[in-house]
């Protein structure tokens, strides 16, 4: 399992339509339901700084994510975005959970 946190910050100007790129990514995989896969992504409370945390139970489940055309104009339009804070990217790993994760 892979497990990630990425967290960056928008300018003020870009922070509703960023959420809105994020919220077609959700919506997107909702409608495909991939196996092996858990995004959420968070708003903090400055209204402009993004957490998002993604679970992948492998590589599969991680490239349904990647090549995901809703996700790839989500990043580039938030790397044309210009960020006052460019996404910083952490690798997880799990030490517990109480619920039930990719069974």
């Amino acid at each position: 399992m892979k497990a990630v946190k990425v967290e960056y910050t928008v300018r003020s100007e870009y922070a509703a339509t960023n959420a809105e790129n994020i919220r077609h990514v959700m919506s997107d995989l909702r409608n495909i339901n991939p196996p092996g896969l858990q995004y959420s992504s968070f708003l903090k409370e400055d209204r402009k700084s993004f957490v998002h945390f993604v679970m992948a139970k492998d590589e599969h489940a991680e490239k349904v994510l990647s090549d995901l055309p809703s996700f790839k104009n989500f990043q580039a339009a938030l790397k044309a975005s210009n960020p006052e804070m460019a996404p910083k990217v952490e690798k997880l790993e799990l030490v517990g959970t109480s619920i039930a994760i990719f069974l």
